[in-house]
């Protein structure tokens, strides 16, 4: 029997180990933590990403290793690729955890981005502003998500204080300046390629965040099929520049019908929930068939979806569950504020319907303005 090792213990390496039972795969998991939720449903080593013996017991009893977060130290990886194999590979995790090589590899690769500089010093972030203008946002080269690591600059005048709140971490993390782009819609693109360098992408999705952590998914997304294509092309020459291995998610703003890429996730993604429910096959099922060697499963999906995310507490599951397309995660997280305990998904043969459950749901959790602007989108459908 397959055992595949996953570094990260939090709830993607908990879906990939629920996916990966009707594979009939065991799973081992490492994680700094004792209680990391995934620990409920596989054994665990628990130890310090950089520590060799923690990292040598976990070599010697799986067969392939992957991640279930980019904070990885690489170097981990790197020391893990000489005795197991590692998928997604230490490079593609590696870009993936600096803004400054992510952006660059983008604009090599003729990816559209919005302007940037690296910032090593108090005068490098004013001949960037100088160059760029306002509003910007500086953020860690490393380290940062969910909106952590930033600082919006609104004006020239507040550069000040956005040196105050990151400056001390230029030469620890590093820092780049990247413009503000005021985007009509932020879409991901969460796609598969396997060890044969087949690649397949899940329809467009539309995001909304709120204060830096995703709010809502909507799947597919509203959008034309030459913006489809567009998105999933620079998905796949991403993925094939970095011989990619497994699931990932690229995120994108769209602009004036231009997409600008975001960023890169390498693992599976909070965007690509859905799919557990709302596609042929999941991501997570998709990335363990990428880094065996199997072949992928289909990636179409079946009628319309979206996801909440719960964040902080888990709120009553009823209003879900008496949804007949209604689906519950609880991750056995215990509550904190800012922390992604949970999610739901509904799913419905028609927007219309989905609206409908939707709307529903909003008013019985008293989450409707989360739940306002997908149900909004639907309707223009």
């Amino acid at each position: 029997m397959t055992t595949v090792g996953i570094l990260g213990g939090g709830q993607l390496a908990r879906m990939l180990a629920l996916s990966g039972a009707p594979l009939g795969l065991r799973f081992l998991v490492m994680d700094t933590a004792a209680d990391a939720c995934a620990g409920q449903f596989a054994p665990m080593v628990v130890g310090d990403y950089r520590d060799e013996r923690a990292l040598a017991e976990f070599a010697s009893k799986i067969d392939v290793a992957t991640f279930d977060f980019e904070n990885v130290p690489a170097e981990s990886a790197q020391w893990l690729t000489e005795r197991v194999p590692v998928f997604p590979n230490p490079r593609a995790l590696a870009t993936a955890q600096d803004r400054l090589a992510e952006k660059t590899l983008f604009r090599e690769l003729g990816i559209p981005v919005p302007d940037f500089a690296a910032i090593a010093s108090r005068a490098d972030l004013d001949a960037a502003l100088a160059r760029i203008g306002a509003p910007a946002i500086l953020k860690t080269r490393r380290l940062g998500y969910d909106g952590k690591g930033q600082f919006r600059i609104r004006a020239l005048a507040d550069a000040d204080a956005a040196w105050t709140a990151l400056g001390a971490q230029a030469t620890t993390v590093g820092l780049i300046l990247e413009a503000f782009v005021p985007f009509e819609r932020e879409l991901s693109v969460v796609a598969v390629r396997g060890r044969d360098g087949e690649f397949r992408a899940w329809p467009l999705t539309e995001n909304w965040h709120v204060d830096g952590i995703l709010s809502a998914s909507l799947a597919p997304a509203r959008a034309d099929a030459a913006l489809v294509e567009r998105a999933h092309g620079h998905a796949k020459r991403l993925a094939e520049a970095l011989d990619y291995v497994g699931v990932f998610a690229l995120e994108l703003f769209l602009r004036d019908g231009d997409l600008l890429a975001n960023e890169l996730a390498p693992r599976v993604h909070n965007s690509g929930h859905w799919t557990i429910e709302g596609s042929e096959t999941s991501q997570f099922q998709n990335h363990l068939r990428a880094v065996l060697g199997l072949p992928l499963g289909d990636t179409r999906m079946v009628g319309t979806a979206c996801m909440l995310n719960w964040i902080g507490e888990m709120p009553d599951p009823m209003p879900v569950l008496a949804e007949p397309g209604g689906h519950w995660h609880d991750y056995g997280k215990l509550p904190r504020a800012g922390r992604k305990v949970g999610h739901a998904t509904l799913r419905a043969d028609a927007p219309g319907a989905l609206a409908e459950a939707l709307a529903r749901v909003g008013a019985a959790l008293g989450r409707d303005t989360q739940v306002a602007p997908v149900v909004a989108r639907l309707q223009m459908r």
